[in-house]
């Protein structure tokens, strides 16, 4: 179990839930019928078009046999549905599950105040990530006024060595652990700026656990930049974080600097709500 570093104040120890999720092109060997079952619901659900039998062949470990009688499974558990074109998308069943997860996110639930606020404020996109291994999981986005939007969406994962919540949550981590993760990365230069290796990410590392805040400098996706904090709950073992972003024309020096004060105080009000909450819980 990871556990949260300490900060300037005492904190209990923390972790993350661990939900390991499938990624990569492949998928890797899944176990067990349901872990065969999951693992072709995630090539289905996370493909940015619908895929045919021959795509989801292609990216599974499994033989055309089983693979076809697991996606009768979840067709027939209303998890996938079979479109005209005989391409698969993910079943309605399956986005009902979707939305009451969200909608019983503990910390969701409680930060959308505190980051519609910030949104308010600073009127460009806000985050809520949560962290899940190597990976941070976008569980809530409130959207710029602006022209110019992010291409995220709630439910999507990104690497956490180059985006500024994923960075900020795993300096929140023991130095060792995070060591641990860092070497874990199947690192990608996304742009010129991508720390692409465990060395540079350490060193960002260090200067995140002593300023309290992360910064994506256009590491993911060119021409946007970002200003993050973690959010660490002891009772409930969370890791999560917040950020503001925006296109990097629309970040002056001056624009920055005042998100390196609101994002932090943000997510600590964030993380006092919670743990108010949750405590009482504790002592029970």
């Amino acid at each position: 179990m990871p556990q949260v570093a300490e900060r300037q104040k005492p904190k209990r120890a923390t972790t993350e839930r661990r939900t390991h999720r499938l990624i990569g092109s492949k998928t890797p060997m899944a176990t067990g019928t349901l872990g065969k079952a999951l693992a072709v619901l995630d090539i289905i659900a996370q493909a940015p078009v619908p895929l045919r039998f021959t795509d989801v062949l292609r990216q599974s470990d499994q033989p055309r046999g089983t693979l076809h009688r697991q996606i009768s499974h979840l067709v027939e558990e209303g998890l996938v549905t079979v479109n005209a074109d005989h391409s698969y998308t993910p079943g309605i069943r399956l986005l009902k599950l979707a939305a009451r997860a969200w909608s019983q996110n503990s910390i969701r639930s409680i930060a959308e105040p505190h980051i519609r606020a910030l949104h308010e404020h600073t009127g460009e996109t806000v985050h809520l990530g949560i962290l899940n291994d190597l990976e941070v999981i976008y569980v809530d986005k409130i959207e710029s006024r602006q022209s110019v939007r992010m291409h995220s969406q709630v439910g999507n994962a990104s690497p956490l060595y180059c985006t500024g919540i994923g960075k900020a949550m795993l300096a929140v981590l023991p130095p060792q652990e995070a060591s641990a993760r860092a070497q874990r990365f199947s690192y990608r230069q996304h742009t010129p700026t991508t720390l692409a290796s465990p060395a540079l990410l350490l060193a960002e590392l260090e200067i995140i656990r002593s300023t309290g805040i992360s910064h994506d400098r256009e590491e993911h996706e060119p021409g946007i930049r970002c200003v993050a904090a973690s959010i660490c709950s002891a009772t409930e073992e969370q890791v999560a974080g917040i950020s503001v972003t925006a296109p990097a024309y629309r970040t002056s020096k001056e624009t920055i600097a005042e998100w390196e004060q609101l994002v932090p105080a943000t997510a600590k009000a964030i993380e006092a709500d919670l743990n108010d909450q949750i405590g009482p819980r504790a002592g029970q």
